[in-house]
């Protein structure tokens, strides 16, 4: 049947009109018209699959949809249309695939009101499909060998988007071939048993520290002798506060006299000593309501350790994937260089004891090779 131009238009209008007073049958007929002379574009396609989609004809929905798709693979309207085809086909896979291309085309882009809306029922369709899938991929394996493990847990949680990979990202220095590992447990370590058990002493001598304050200092203080770069406020900021015992490759003595049992003690644990880079020994204080935002650490070569003695409700830490609460008198030991992020929310201010560690799967002579690296890097120039 040939249509001129103005017939067309004329059966485009009829059908737009049909379709907004709930008449899809006729809408269907008057595009039908249109798409069998072969000159259909993408919103012909789009509004003859929603008139099919009002008729309960999927595989018509499906072939208009199709249609719509090779004119532009990247229409969202027509991505969740699709989804909702397979949906319809018991595809849930191939549904949630759909959804989540359209959903993340949409990221960021200002949409009708209309199709915003179907983003959303997109959004929640493949959410509840990837809540279903797993329930029936955990079901599943839980009817072969044990398998699991927490480790197991976050990889199941990384493949369907619940978590996310963090890697190390070192700002200085990185040292391939090492497992990313977010936390240590406090059981992989054979010193740790003696640190803990010095804890209540720590404290003693921390409440007379913090009766005065004297020697706490910001953690970020600015240095004219290189550019000034600002941490989300925190430079030069006493809401976070140190008090070092050990600094620039030797110990603070006038803090290791104030605080002489937290040094004894933390000196013996098996610090990684890098030139004047590592290890610090200090008291890290974080005010009631502070917070110390994303970021990562220098190295990668050695891991770093909290001791906690003062903590309020209201603290935690996140390292990667995973947040826990610090708990007195139990350490905390993790890889640094991924992004991790601190913050109180108590009413009081939170305290830890700091110190750093050489890796374990370091062997000996690759600790030596880069305390070697890091005295070449010290001296050059001088």
């Amino acid at each position: 049947m040939a249509l001129d131009i103005a017939q067309i238009e004329s059966l485009v209008r009829s059908a737009a009109a049909s379709l907004q007073r709930g008449d899809a049958a006729q809408a269907r007929q008057s595009l039908e018209q249109v798409t069998a002379t072969g000159r259909g574009n993408i919103q012909i396609w789009l509004l003859l699959a929603l008139a099919c989609k009002g008729t309960n004809d999927v595989a018509a929905e499906e072939r208009a949809v199709d249609s719509a798709l090779k004119i532009d693979s990247a229409n969202i309207r027509a991505l969740i249309l699709k989804g909702d085809c397979c949906a319809a086909g018991k595809d849930p896979r191939g549904a949630t695939s759909f959804y989540e291309r359209a959903i993340g085309l949409a990221q960021g882009k200002q949409l009708p009101a209309d199709l915003a809306r179907e983003v959303e029922r997109a959004e929640a369709l493949s959410k509840a499909a990837s809540a279903e899938y797993r329930t029936y991929l955990e079901e599943w394996i839980g009817r072969g060998p044990a398998i699991g493990g927490q480790r197991f847990r976050t990889a199941l949680d990384i493949m369907f988007g619940d978590k996310q990979i963090y890697l190390q990202q070192p700002t200085i220095f990185y040292f391939p071939g090492l497992p990313q590992i977010q936390f240590y447990e406090r059981e992989q370590f054979d010193w740790i048993a003696e640190v803990e058990a010095a804890t209540d002493a720590m404290r003693e001598e921390l409440s007379e520290l913090l009766a005065t304050e004297e020697g706490f200092r910001p953690y970020l203080t600015t240095s004219a002798d290189r550019p000034r770069t600002e941490f989300h406020g925190l430079n030069d900021n006493p809401e976070w506060s140190t008090m070092h015992l050990f600094e620039n490759g030797g110990p603070v003595n006038v803090n290791v006299a104030r605080a002489p049992r937290t040094y004894e003690t933390l000196i013996k644990a098996p610090l990684c000593h890098i030139t004047t880079r590592a290890p610090t020994i200090m008291f890290s204080l974080l005010r009631a309501g502070a917070r110390i935002p994303a970021h990562t650490g220098q190295i990668n070569t050695r891991l770093i350790c909290h001791l906690p003695l003062i903590v309020p409700e209201g603290c935690a830490f996140r390292v990667g994937n995973e947040v826990r609460e610090w708990e007195v008198g139990k350490t905390m030991i993790f890889d640094d260089t991924i992004e991790h992020e601190a913050w109180n929310e108590g009413p009081d201010d939170r305290v830890v004891v700091i110190f750093d560690i050489w890796r374990p799967e370091l062997t000996l002579d690759e600790r030596q090779a880069v305390v070697t690296m890091f005295e070449g890097i010290d001296r050059y120039g001088v």
